[in-house]
């Protein structure tokens, strides 16, 4: 079921049926690549949450599924983080699938991949729920996207502003003038 944006939305630029068709498909493609292997998803807290748990629910080979949160240095250089939360459990000889709910500038994830490669897992891909490569500075490899997105501010799905609008189920772009506050 829909419902009103708040008005701090400018517009919705993917509905709650298209994330939902979206995820659905991809999960799909995820399965055919996995197929007869188990696959270790990963997700970067707290945004890909969401995420992760629509995606799960529609992959229909057998998952087991870890997180990591980040978190940054102050206003440093992009891409300068941390691993604030580690994985629970190795990941050596796994096939791991980095789930985020958004590749950007590519820096964070460059970061992720490099680490987690180092753990020697058997193979490691990136599945983002959004893909904003216009802001694209470090080339990563995202071997599964469901949207690609304009420079404009998005929130819902999980991607938030100020810690608001995770919950929405559709992907809306924020007026700038209530960034701007």
């Amino acid at each position: 079921m829909a419902s009103t944006p708040p008005p701090e939305i400018e517009r919705v630029l993917f509905s709650e049926e298209q994330v939902a068709s979206r995820i659905r498909e991809v999960a799909a493609e995820i399965s055919a690549k996995y197929r007869g292997r188990d696959v270790k998803l990963i997700a970067v807290l707290k945004g890909a949450v969401f995420f992760l748990t629509a995606l799960a629910r529609e992959i229909t080979i057998p998952v087991k599924v870890d997180f990591l949160a980040i978190s940054s240095f102050g206003n440093a250089t992009p891409g300068m983080v941390r691993i604030a939360k580690d994985l629970d459990d190795p990941i050596q000889d796994e096939d791991v699938l980095l789930i985020e709910d958004i590749v950007d500038t590519g820096f964070t994830t460059r970061f992720l991949l490099q680490t987690l490669a180092g753990r020697a897992p058997r193979s490691i891909g990136i599945c983002t729920l959004l893909d904003r490569t216009v802001r694209r500075i470090v080339q990563v490899p995202v071997d599964f996207r469901c949207f690609e997105i304009p420079d404009r501010f998005v929130v819902g799905c999980g991607l938030d502003y100020k810690q608001h609008y995770r919950n929405l189920g559709y992907i809306a772009v924020m007026n700038q003038k209530d960034i701007a506050k």
